[in-house]
């Protein structure tokens, strides 16, 4: 089977690219299919994970992220004339590849990707939930253009031929679509050791940037110092963004230095789960929440909160972990605190929290995406 896959770029260690490596790994490697990444920005970077033998990668070169820097009718402009030459340089590839499936991992194709003729069925994978455009709380035209964009989504959604969310929370957003699908993200699970949960450490995991609210962790992690009873615990931050430098001086101006450190993503990231006895989220939204998956594997206790969309799909509230009401940083601080005292409990919920291998192994998950591509390319 030839499967195209479409999105921004691969270049940077987040969650969305780790899992896309992952799944075409699975199927060039054990399915030997014949799979292609497109993307618009890769801009001659290597890809930060490293994809198997065979793979090709095509960059249309459109980066749309150059236009980031723009004032807002600028960002318009440059989108709209962006979009038209994308249009017209995926539409002459498709067509030439001829692929049985064209995966959109939305949203720059999205719009457009459908009326593309060249044979092959069209799958949009959201790894965001429905609202997150919205998130930012963006004011005057571009929130304007959030919510007339979000509006537009649910019209895009149903000319795809399937389109795949990653948690049943999503899906009841969305309503009764005909083409909606449930398929979460696998994780791929780093190695055979648990944690001990007897380390003082709690990890946190993702980019450096408002979607993860590490600016809220560390508030958290402030109120938690100041009753002088942790000094001996630590917290981990591994990640990179534009929000390092902010969240750096938060941690020097609070002296938090002994206790916090911000650490560079790493390949390794299995061993620093398996050194944890702590995951924290404190994403304002997701699209699923694998590194919860991922420590919890480790045995690692999950507290999140509890934000659109994936920690209530992970997380068995007082079972595997902790869910906190969105935004309650005294919330979350007492949950932290709650399982930082008592060992017991963590040890208890961390045997729980291991059970996720079950539901989000790379089998169990993979097997659902080949059911649907072979169901897809048999019609």
């Amino acid at each position: 089977m030839k499967i195209i896959y479409c999105t921004h770029s691969v270049c940077n260690p987040g969650g969305m690219e780790r899992v896309l490596v992952n799944k075409v790994t699975y199927l060039v490697e054990k399915l030997h299919w014949d799979i292609s990444i497109v993307t618009t920005d890769q801009k001659n970077r290597p890809a930060f994970y490293p994809l198997p033998e065979g793979v090709r990668m095509t960059d249309l070169g459109i980066n749309y992220s150059d236009d980031n820097v723009k004032h807002p009718i600028g960002k318009i402009f440059g989108y709209l004339l962006k979009r038209r030459t994308h249009r017209k340089r995926l539409t002459e590839l498709l067509m030439r590849e001829k692929a049985d499936i064209v995966v959109s991992l939305y949203p720059s194709e999205s719009s457009f990707i459908p009326l593309i003729k060249d044979g092959s069925r069209k799958v949009l994978e959201l790894h965001f939930c429905k609202f997150f455009r919205l998130q930012y709380g963006r004011k005057g035209l571009l929130g304007l253009i959030d919510r007339w964009r979000t509006r537009q989504d649910e019209r895009i959604v149903r000319k795809f031929d399937r389109f795949v969310v990653l948690t049943y929370e999503d899906k009841g957003y969305w309503g009764n679509l005909p083409n909606i699908e449930v398929i979460p993200n696998a994780a791929k699970f780093m190695g055979n050791t648990s944690s001990d949960l007897t380390v003082h450490r709690v990890i946190a995991v993702g980019r450096l940037d408002y979607q993860k609210g590490f600016d809220r962790l560390l508030r958290t992690w402030r109120m938690i110092q100041q009753t002088g009873r942790y000094a001996d615990w630590h917290l981990d931050i591994f990640g990179q963004g534009e929000w390092h430098d902010w969240l750096q001086g938060m941690i020097v101006d609070w002296q938090l230095s002994d206790t916090v450190c911000i650490h560079r993503p790493t390949e390794r990231i299995g061993e620093e789960y398996a050194a944890s006895s702590i995951i924290v989220m404190t994403s304002h939204y997701e699209g699923f929440g694998m590194v919860l998956v991922e420590a919890m594997a480790y045995g690692v206790p999950a507290i999140a909160f509890d934000c659109k969309c994936g920690p209530k799909d992970i997380i068995r509230q007082g079972e595997n972990g902790l869910l906190v009401r969105e935004g309650d940083i005294e919330g979350l601080a007492q949950a932290m605190q709650r399982l930082m005292d008592d060992e017991p409990l963590r040890l208890r919920m961390g045997e729980e929290a291991k059970k996720v291998v079950d539901t989000y192994s790379e089998e169990a998950v993979m097997s659902q995406w080949t059911a649907l591509f072979e169901s897809l390319a048999n019609r």
